[in-house]
C-alpha cells in the first residue's frame, strides 16, 4: 500500500490530467473540483486517465469503482486512490 499524503496524490493526479486537457490547456494547477469534461476530456480520455492512475499509483481499480462519478474531477480521483490505498 502507498503511504502518500493527500496533497501529493492530488498533485500527481493533476500532472496526469494536464496531459489530457484540450480546452484552455492550463500550464499550472487545475482546480481539484473542476469538472474534467469541461476541460475537454472525452470518454476515451477518461479510460486513459484510469489506466494512467493505475500505473502511477501501482494499483488496480476494481470494476465496481469504474464509474464516471469517480473520474469527474481531480478531487474525486484522489479520493478513489486514497480509498484504494488504505
Amino acid at each position: 500500500m502507498l503511504d502518500v499524503p493527500t496533497g501529493d496524490i492530488s498533485a500527481r493526479i493533476n500532472a496526469i490530467v494536464r496531459n489530457f486537457v484540450k480546452v484552455g490547456a492550463p500550464n499550472g494547477e487545475i482546480r481539484p473540483d473542476r469538472n474534467l469534461e469541461e476541460l475537454g476530456l472525452t470518454s476515451m480520455d477518461m479510460v486513459n486517465l484510469m489506466l494512467a492512475v493505475e500505473a502511477e499509483f501501482d494499483l488496480t481499480i476494481p470494476g465496481s469503482k469504474l464509474m464516471p462519478a469517480n473520474f469527474r474531477s481531480i478531487e474525486r480521483v484522489a479520493a478513489l486512490v486514497e480509498e484504494l490505498t488504505r
